[in-house]
């Protein structure tokens, strides 16, 4: 549910990144405050994780459509909404910059739709209320999956608001909606149960993890296992993902019977060309395929190559920005 820069206006783009923005710097206040700092390494191992996940992209039967987990939940679940939203806008960052997923002018508005509704909309009205009297498998899939589906049904509607407010394109709010909401619905679905069985695995490892109390350290085992996963999934399994569209995509397909939105504005070029320079490896492959008839002969492994490397990126990147949070709030502790 990445958006492109094609579907939004710079005003629009331009509010959900002060909005996103402002979010991002109250996290990092929120995080040096609390007491339970323990988690913060754990930031760079999830949102590499994410990473790698969200290169699988599931076919969903019957619709021509894909999906892929958007990793908000789980990094909610575990890490707590601050350094969930952190995370995320990490992940997303990498993937905008580095491999031209999702617009610069988008970045703003992919950070709010896919971050902020499971952080504090799904995690503490759906997830939370669910699993407040004790544990039991059946209960925490349940929670799992009515929070993802939540938290992707607000998502998808607040890209239909996005782009019918910033009026780049002739996609009819009613007909939008209506390709939207149910694909995601069940994109939903099949991240809550991801999410669920990830839960289970990491309960088992380190229970303390997913209760209310303070984690004096994550261990070890937990964060090499998790990791190891994660270049895998991005070194190897990303192979496997479908190529059908994903949910967003084939929502604007069919919205426009099979036509492409586009955007002739000034601005939304010269990002464009920004992002080019910045993207060493665009759609997670080599830069030399891209656009021309026949694929790089090594086209195949440069998804392997964008894997291991953005997996690697991210996790240097949400673990150098947890360190730095971690110190400050050492800083700041009374002496």
């Amino acid at each position: 549910m990445h958006m492109s820069d094609a579907l939004l206006s710079p005003v629009v783009g331009g509010i959900f990144w002060t909005v996103s923005a402002v979010t991002i710097g109250i996290s990092a206040k929120k995080i040096t405050s609390e007491n339970d700092i323990a988690k913060t390494p754990l930031m760079g191992v999830m949102g590499a994780f994410i990473f790698a996940a969200q290169m699988i992209n599931f076919a969903i039967p019957g619709t021509g459509s894909s999906g892929h987990i958007g990793g908000g939940l789980l990094l909610t679940i575990l890490l707590g909404p601050w350094r969930a939203f952190l995370t995320l806008a990490s992940v997303l960052v990498v993937q905008c910059l580095f491999f031209a997923d999702g617009g610069l002018l988008a970045l703003g508005c992919n950070i709010f739709n896919l971050a902020f509704f499971p952080a504090f909309i799904a995690y503490p009205f759906i997830y939370r209320p669910i699993m407040k009297k004790g544990f039991s498998g059946g209960k925490l899939l349940l929670a799992t999956i009515a929070a993802a589906v939540t938290s992707l049904q607000f998502g998808a509607f607040s890209v239909v608001i996005q782009t019918v407010l910033s009026g780049n394109s002739d996609l009819p709010f009613t007909t939008f909606v209506l390709f939207m909401q149910p694909i995601h619905f069940v994109i939903g679905i099949v991240e809550g149960v991801i999410t669920w069985g990830v839960l289970v695995f990491v309960r088992r490892i380190q229970p303390s993890l997913l209760s209310d109390e303070p984690t004096h350290a994550v261990a070890k085992p937990l964060a090499v296992i998790l990791t190891i996963i994660a270049l895998a999934t991005g070194g190897i399994l990303s192979y496997a993902a479908s190529s059908d569209p994903d949910g967003l995509e084939w929502s604007v397909a069919k919205a426009t019977h099979g036509g492409e939105v586009s955007s002739d504005n000034p601005f939304v070029t010269a990002l464009k060309r920004l992002q080019d320079k910045t993207a060493f490896l665009p759609d997670y492959a080599f830069k030399e395929s891209t656009g021309k008839e026949k694929p790089h002969p090594m086209s195949a492994l440069g998804n392997s190559v964008a894997g291991i490397s953005g997996t690697i990126i991210v996790l240097l990147t949400a673990l150098g920005l947890g360190i730095v949070i971690r110190k400050r709030s050492r800083q700041t502790k009374p002496l």
